[in-house]
């Protein structure tokens, strides 16, 4: 048997490092046993899923050095590999399910579900579907269907007993059915959740081992009774610990920057970022702390990987990055990583663009144009608040922005022009206002060259990164504020005139 692993990101937003760390130990597992990768793009979720987004993950772990043998680029025997390009594969599988009696149209409405869960909150009760429509009769499920009601396709899942959930590198886990809900598995869009579409492709992918992370243990039963209804032999399953913060939370963007292109940006090497995911996921080869992809794959085994979660330390990934920094570049490679970083022809004639109007001397685009060239920028966190804004409005717009920035599907001034002025609205204060904050925590500066463009060069995961430096300068929100303000500035909210 051809050992075949792969890594299945869903295309909703910026390339997570998580997903590079997944997709490392599946590589390296496939390799090391003469194997094939495969990535396969999750992009069900249609309100959410964008080709940006798809093109920035598949960007990124080739950056890393991360290649697959099969996906949407590059074809193979078992495409197409983007499931928004399969539906006709799954409706196929959804009616054999229905047709078996392992699984159940569900007519329940959105307000009921709500009530439930919070009748089952009040109770103390896990939220769950109580299987209500799981009764109706084939006669009643004709007529509603008929009648055109919407409805989605759940889970029989048994009431007794318990699933045992054997993970690779963890052993057996003993999940009792009664704790697991009865799953959707085909939305009423007439796309497939997550769930469905994981087992039916990772069967006609030829999965052999399904490595993920540990947030998927409590979904594993789910899955195991799927490949148990169809009659599939289900793959190997081993759980990775999560990332951690050095607080040992889950790794995530409110406290660490998690984006790959944030440290693409940053001027980290890739050869120095994969080698750090390597550390965090097995240890030193060879107890060396550098070591190359090649050296990983070759002494890769599951049973290296610590279950510990791995704390993602920022310091230990700049003192690896700065070994090969010093160790494994020239002075003529380490000229040319620094002229593609950030001195590339069409960037700097963007920014030069930006400088040109504004400088009476050549010399003078150092001290204008820094901020372009620099990671956390430093300068006095009075200048935050000494426009006509207050502190705590402007802790609230820094806030704001930083979630809603986030919304943006295209990353561009004009965007970014729209955006200030519906938070403005939102807030009840002059753009002009509202920009001067902004410019103090992405340009160090109160005044500079356009803030909008700048921020469009710089990127998202820089800006992003300068604004949660400007909250921790201030005051990072507690969890009441952010509740309060959670609908404040969205596209969704109503703006006052």
């Amino acid at each position: 048997m051809k050992v075949r692993t792969r890594v299945a990101p869903s295309p909703t937003g910026d390339p997570h490092v998580g997903t590079a760390y997944v997709a490392l130990v599946n590589y390296a597992f496939a390799k090391r046993h003469g194997g094939d990768f495969l990535l396969r793009v999750e992009d069900t979720d249609r309100a959410r899923s964008t080709p940006e987004s798809e093109r920035a993950i598949l960007k990124s772990l080739q950056w890393l050095g991360i290649e697959w043998d099969e996906g949407p680029d590059k074809g193979g025997p078992h495409g197409p590999y983007r499931q928004s390009e399969r539906a006709a594969i799954y409706r196929e599988h959804v009616e054999r399910l229905l047709a078996d009696g392992h699984a159940f149209r569900c007519f329940c409405t959105s307000a009921r579900l709500d009530d439930l869960r919070v009748a089952q909150r009040a109770a103390g009760q896990p939220s769950r579907y109580d299987g209500l429509c799981r009764g109706l009769s084939a006669d009643d499920v004709a007529s509603r269907m008929a009648a055109g009601e919407p409805f989605v396709v759940r889970l029989v899942v048994p009431s007794e007993g318990v699933c045992v959930v054997r993970d690779a590198r963890r052993g057996p886990i003993e999940i009792a059915w009664s704790d697991v809900d009865m799953q959707v598995l085909m939305k009423s869009d007439g796309l497939p959740t997550y769930h469905l579409a994981n087992v039916v492709d990772d069967h006609l992918m030829e999965i052999t081992h399904v490595i993920r992370g540990e947030e998927w243990v409590s979904s594993a039963p789910k899955h195991l009774l799927l490949y148990s209804y169809f009659g599939w032999t289900p793959p190997e399953i081993a759980h990775l610990p999560l990332l951690r913060n050095p607080d040992k939370s889950k790794l995530s963007k409110r406290k660490n920057p998690t984006s790959i292109l944030f440290y693409e940006r940053m001027g980290y090497l890739p050869e120095a970022l994969l080698n750090f995911l390597a550390l965090l996921a097995a240890g030193p080869v060879g107890g060396e702390e550098v070591f190359s992809l090649a050296d990983f794959v070759d002494h890769f085994s599951l049973d290296r990987i610590s279950l510990g979660g791995p704390v993602f330390d920022v310091p230990k990934l700049d003192w690896l990055n700065g070994r090969y920094l010093r160790e494994r570049l020239d002075g003529n490679a380490f000229a040319a990583r620094v002229g593609a970083w950030g001195f590339s022809p069409e960037r700097v004639a963007r920014i030069a663009a930006l400088a040109q109007p504004r400088i009476e001397r050549l010399s003078d685009v150092g001290n204008l144009l820094a901020f372009f060239f620099a990671g956390r920028l430093t300068y006095d966190s009075a200048l935050l608040v000494a426009g006509k804004i207050d502190a705590p409005t402007v802790r609230k717009a820094l806030a704001v922005m930083q979630r809603e920035l986030d919304t943006l599907r295209s990353w561009e001034s004009a965007g970014i022009d729209a955006l200030f002025r519906r938070v403005a609205a939102a807030i009840d204060i002059k753009v002009r206002d509202l920009t001067r904050p902004f410019y103090v925590a992405i340009t160090g500066s109160s005044t500079s060259v356009p803030l909008y463009d700048a921020m469009e060069i710089l990127g998202r995961d820089i800006v992003r990164e300068r604004l949660r430096h400007a909250l921790e300068l201030l005051g990072a929100p507690s969890k009441r504020e952010q509740e309060e303000w959670k609908n404040v500035g969205s596209a969704s909210a109503e703006i006052p005139a």
